[in-house]
């Protein structure tokens, strides 16, 4: 029995199967924001069919509204553009990270 017990954790770790290659933070293969081009849409309300414009345009995988107030993490992400709203929730700004 305790043959058993001692085995027991290495027949369960060959089960196991590990992702082929780990996720890298902010890199999303294919998506490396860029900004140019998406000045068209200062002044445009906060909508889903917005941020997919935005997303297109920019190459970004990720994207992250920045409505007034709101405090946002310093890490930089490749795949991540930003979008600043102000109160109304027209966009004032728009950057990669």
């Amino acid at each position: 029995m305790h043959k058993l017990l001692a085995v027991a954790p290495i027949l369960l770790a060959a089960c196991s199967t590990a992702p082929a290659q780990p996720p890298v933070h902010g890199e999303t293969p294919g998506h490396t924001c860029t900004a140019d081009g998406t000045s068209q849409f200062i002044g445009q309300t906060r909508s889903d069919k917005v941020a997919g414009a935005i997303k297109r345009v920019s190459k970004a995988a990720v994207l992250r509204w920045a409505p007034p107030g709101v405090m946002l993490t310093m890490d930089y992400r490749f795949d991540r553009v930003t979008v600043w709203l102000d109160s109304a929730n027209k966009v004032t700004q728009i950057k990669c990270g």
